[in-house]
């Protein structure tokens, strides 16, 4: 990234949302999306990542450019790097750094990946520590952005004490953050304080994926809902997208629905965003 996008990135806040691989510029012109998340392949796979548009990697990011959409990509879900169990932790980095390969190919702007989680026998130190060696290992051809998650006792970034020890055991390395205001608000965080909050642990917020929640202030369920629809007060979720906007933040909505319904939330953000300017 060039010193002039990194400052063009830091004062434009580009909303989008979460779509098929086969054809995703398509699918944002049909949701007025300005940047979209994909996924490499099946998500709950550990087969290598994909690349399902026609032409493969290259023709993408040619296509994303001329199209002006910018491209995230989810990691599958399956990594966890945090585990103790070596037969998932190491498969876990593999995937990762080739999930980081391809997606740097395709000219995505980062990757993000759930925190992962240890077990109840576990020391919770091996976690952190872990994504301490996962950071030290893997070559970050692509920015990687941890997720926070809406449950698990032994989630490594569902509470925001398990984000900071976290971060502690990650100094010194450039990781991102990706604030998912859902699974925020079902772990246990209201959204009109967990900007400032998330900003005081790890300096940055990344990405934020947009969503309302099916369940209540720390449910612990992970059901995302279109915005309105959701058990999020309106005012506290236009709080957080305006926090986040703030530090530079760009928006994917990971909402249920159709194309219109989609839509509909990417213009609910912009109108917020245009009213906190």
């Amino acid at each position: 990234m060039s010193p002039d996008d990194s400052a063009h990135a830091k004062t434009a806040n580009l909303v989008g949302c979460t779509v098929e691989d086969k054809d995703p510029l398509g699918s944002a012109a049909d949701r007025g999306a300005q940047a979209v998340q994909i996924q490499l392949g099946d998500p709950q796979s550990w087969s290598a990542p994909t690349v399902a548009f026609p032409g493969g990697a290259g023709a993408l990011k040619q296509a994303a450019e001329e199209a002006g959409v910018r491209i995230y990509v989810h990691a599958p879900y399956v990594i966890n790097v945090a585990s103790a169990n070596n037969r998932l932790r190491i498969p876990s980095r593999k995937l990762l750094q080739q999930t980081l390969d391809l997606a740097a190919e395709v000219g995505a702007r980062g990757v993000v990946v759930h925190g992962g989680h240890t077990t109840k026998a576990d020391d919770p130190a091996v976690g952190f520590d872990n994504w301490r060696k996962a950071a030290e290992a893997i070559n970050l051809s692509c920015p990687v952005f941890i997720e926070n998650t809406a449950g698990g006792d032994h989630a490594i970034a569902r509470r925001l004490e398990s984000i900071a020890r976290l971060w502690e055991a990650l100094e010194g390395h450039d990781i991102g953050f990706c604030l998912d205001t859902c699974h925020a608000f079902a772990g246990g965080e209201p959204l009109d304080t967990v900007v400032d909050k998330v900003m005081a642990i790890t300096g940055r917020i990344d990405l934020v994926h947009a969503n309302d929640s099916q369940g209540g202030l720390n449910s612990g369920r992970d059901r995302h809902a279109n915005f309105g629809e959701g058990l999020i007060a309106p005012d506290d979720l236009a709080a957080a997208v305006l926090g986040a906007a703030a530090v530079g933040a760009d928006f994917i909505c990971e909402t249920p629905g159709d194309a219109a319904a989609q839509g509909a939330d990417i213009a609910w953000i912009r109108t917020r965003l245009a009213e906190g300017k």
